[in-house]
């Protein structure tokens, strides 16, 4: 536990992934950047709001890079730690790829926290990157307002097993590795309403490492990954839809949640950040006139290292379910099917 009496997330304005813009004022900010093409070696830019970069160096081998930081979800120094790490190494999963090594990015209000406190920070990142078998190799520090840790990671994959958010195909399984609700509880926990079971659940979905995305991108048969984060599952789904060109139907009586999440949404422990990923989302997300409000802020709860999003061949859908699942990831769930169609996400 912290050697600081000071609660962590009370030092910050949000927390997690909850702390991301939202989707449309991240894609007003990026819509009038120069274009990242043309380099051909380029493979994976910021046109379709993919997890990670990918440049190709040879026939064999892609470079993928990313980064990823926020601010406190928890209180426990060392389990902020790893949760900022397992989410900064998702994204180089999510492509497909195998991490190789990472740099700290680190910005903590001095003055208000013992060294001690960002020891353990930077020691939890640090024990995360080992059981992924990569070094904290470098990185940067500041003195900041409030306090912020991730990473910046390489990975490395070949080319043809690059997983991106526009693979996904009509006639494709929809399936989800980690159950849904991370924000919700981090609400409760916020308020200190949050069960220590409850609290076990939280930490143990979000430093579960989403490694099995390597696995999935050496088949055939898996044709398009993301990972569910700051935009719930609604909002990266919206983004799969997108990238594909496709249609999205998500039946919500198969979506896994965390055991009290529905609970707890019904009670009122929502983000401010599920409201601003609604209002972002337009006319390409269509819900059922009867859902409740509470029902609706699970689909767009933001996820601080979620779970993976992926579409795979249908008639493999359950094989590939079951060997996520044999792999440690016990939620995983098929939650729909891809169409053809307008770019759009239903939920029935």
């Amino acid at each position: 536990m912290s050697t600081s009496s000071v609660r962590l997330t009370d030092l910050a304005h949000g927390g997690g992934c909850g702390c991301k813009l939202a989707p449309s004022v991240l894609q007003r900010l990026l819509a009038n950047q120069p274009a990242a093409m043309p380099y051909a070696q380029l493979l994976v830019g910021t046109e379709t709001g993919d997890d990670a970069a990918v440049w190709q160096i040879d026939d064999k081998t892609c470079v993928i890079a990313t980064t990823d930081f926020f601010m406190p979800v928890v209180d426990d120094p060392r389990d902020f730690g790893r949760i900022a790490a397992a989410n900064a190494l998702s994204d180089v999963y999510a492509m497909g790829g195998k991490p190789i090594m990472a740099l700290a990015i680190l910005g903590m209000p001095l003055g208000k926290l013992p060294v001690e406190t960002v020891s353990e920070i930077l020691e939890g990142g640090a024990s995360i990157c080992a059981e992924a078998g990569i070094p904290v190799a470098g990185g940067h520090s500041i003195d900041s307002v409030e306090p912020i840790y991730g990473l910046a990671v390489i990975g490395l994959c070949s080319p043809e097993n690059v997983r991106r958010n526009s693979g996904a195909r009509p006639g494709d399984a929809l399936i989800l590795t980690k159950g849904i609700g991370i924000g919700i509880y981090s609400a409760a926990f916020k308020k200190l309403a949050l069960p220590d079971d409850a609290y076990g659940e939280m930490i143990a979905s979000m430093t579960l490492l989403n490694r099995i995305g390597h696995v999935l991108a050496q088949d055939d048969d898996v044709h398009g990954i993301t990972d569910v984060t700051g935009f719930g599952l609604l909002g990266h789904g919206l983004e799969l839809a997108r990238g594909g060109g496709v249609r999205l139907t998500i039946e919500q009586a198969r979506i896994p949640f965390l055991a009290r999440a529905e609970a707890l949404a019904e009670t009122g422990y929502i983000t401010g950040a599920s409201g601003r990923n609604w209002e972002s989302y337009g006319e390409q997300v269509l819900l059922l006139p009867e859902l409740p409000a509470w029902r609706r802020a699970l689909l767009t709860d933001p996820q601080t290292s979620g779970g993976l999003l992926v579409a795979c061949r249908a008639e493999r859908a359950e094989s590939i379910r079951a060997m996520i699942e044999a792999a440690g990831y016990p939620r995983a769930s098929i939650i729909g099917a891809v169409t053809a169609g307008e770019p759009a996400v239903q939920i029935v």
